[in-house]
C-alpha cells in the first residue's frame, strides 16, 4: 500500500477515534476538571507508549535534541484538550463535533504562513463548503441564531480551542527533524501530561478518585489510550504523507461519527434539519480529498 494511502487510512481511523472522545467526553464533562482529567489520561498515554517505544524504534540521543520542540507542541495541544471538555461542559456533542470541522480552513490558514502550503481553488471551495456545515450544526439550524451570532458559551470556547488544534498541524511537520512517528508521540503526550499537570496541579492534588463515577474512569481509558497514543500516532503519521489540508480534511467526518457514537450511547438521532449541514461536511471531504489533475506535459517540437 502505497504511503499517501495508509495515511489516508490513518485518519480516516483518526476521525472515528476522535468522535469517542466527544460523546464521552460530555458524559463526564462536569464530574472532573479538564485539566485534571487530560494530564491523568496523558500520563496513563506515555506510559504505553514508553513502553512501545522501549520495545520498537528504542530510545536515541538524537531524538531529544531541541527539547523545546515537544513543548511547544505538547503546549498547544494542551489548549485544545483543556478547552475541548470544558467547551462540553454546555455545548452537545454534535455541535461541538461540527466546530471541529472548521479546523481544516483554519490550519490552511497556519500551513501557508509556516510552510507556505497553498490552496488551489478547488480546496477554497471545499473549506467555504465545510466551513456553511459546520456553521449551520453549529447554530442548530436556527436563522435567527445566526443573524444574532449566538453559538453559545460552550461553542465558542471550543473554538478557541480548535484554533490551537489547527496550528498544531503544520507545526508539527515544520518541527519534525526525521525522529520515528511514535517517538515524536511519545514526547509529545509527555509535554502534554507535564503542561497539564502543572496548570491543574491544586484541582488534581484536590481530586477525591475514590468517588469519581466509573463512566468517569472508562472515559480516562478511552482518550488515554485510543483518543491521545493511538490518534497522535496516527496524526503524526498522517502528517508526513499528506499535505495539512487533507489531513484536517477528516475531521468533516467527525459530525457523522458522533451521530452514530450517540446513537450507540443510546442518545437517539439529532434534530432532522442538522442533516443538510452534515451532508455539506461530507461534500467538503470529497472535494479535499481528490487529487488534483496533473498539469498538462509541455510541446515539444
Amino acid at each position: 500500500m502505497p504511503p499517501a494511502a495508509r495515511g489516508h487510512l490513518a485518519m480516516l481511523g483518526f476521525s472515528a477515534l476522535v468522535a469517542g472522545s466527544f460523546s464521552l467526553g460530555a458524559l463526564v464533562a462536569n464530574d472532573l476538571a479538564p485539566t485534571v482529567l487530560n494530564a491523568v489520561r496523558f500520563a496513563i498515554a506515555a506510559g504505553v507508549l514508553l513502553v512501545l517505544v522501549a520495545l520498537g524504534p528504542g530510545f536515541r540521543r538524537a531524538h531529544v535534541l531541541a527539547p523545546w520542540r515537544y513543548l511547544l507542541l505538547g503546549g498547544t495541544f494542551s489548549i485544545y484538550f483543556a478547552l475541548m471538555f470544558e467547551g462540553l461542559k454546555t455545548a452537545p456533542p454534535v455541535s461541538a463535533g461540527a466546530i471541529f470541522t472548521l479546523t481544516p480552513l483554519i490550519t490552511a490558514g497556519f500551513a501557508w504562513l509556516l510552510l507556505r502550503q497553498g490552496m488551489t481553488p478547488r480546496m477554497v471551495l471545499a473549506l467555504a463548503i465545510g466551513a456553511a456545515g459546520a456553521l449551520w450544526v453549529i447554530f442548530r439550524a436556527d436563522l435567527g441564531a445566526v443573524l444574532s451570532f449566538d453559538p453559545g458559551r460552550g461553542e465558542a470556547i471550543y473554538f478557541t480551542g480548535c484554533i490551537a488544534h489547527a496550528l498544531f498541524i503544520p507545526m508539527l511537520r515544520k518541527l519534525h527533524r526525521g525522529e520515528p512517528a511514535l517517538v515524536v508521540t511519545t514526547y509529545v503526550n509527555l509535554a502534554c501530561c507535564l503542561v497539564l499537570g502543572l496548570a491543574g496541579l491544586r484541582p488534581l492534588l484536590e481530586t477525591d478518585w475514590t468517588a469519581l463515577p466509573t463512566l468517569v474512569w472508562w472515559t480516562i481509558l478511552y482518550t488515554a489510550i485510543f483518543a491521545s497514543a493511538v490518534t497522535f500516532f496516527l496524526l503524526q503519521y498522517a502528517a508526513q504523507v499528506l499535505p495539512s489540508s487533507k489531513v484536517m480534511a477528516y475531521t468533516y467526518l467527525t459530525p457523522s461519527w458522533i451521530i452514530l457514537w450517540e446513537l450507540a450511547l443510546g442518545h437517539g438521532l439529532p434534530t432532522a434539519l442538522v442533516l443538510p449541514g452534515i451532508g455539506l461536511s461530507i461534500i467538503a471531504l470529497a472535494l479535499l480529498l481528490k487529487d488534483e489533475a496533473p498539469p498538462p506535459a509541455p510541446a515539444t517540437g
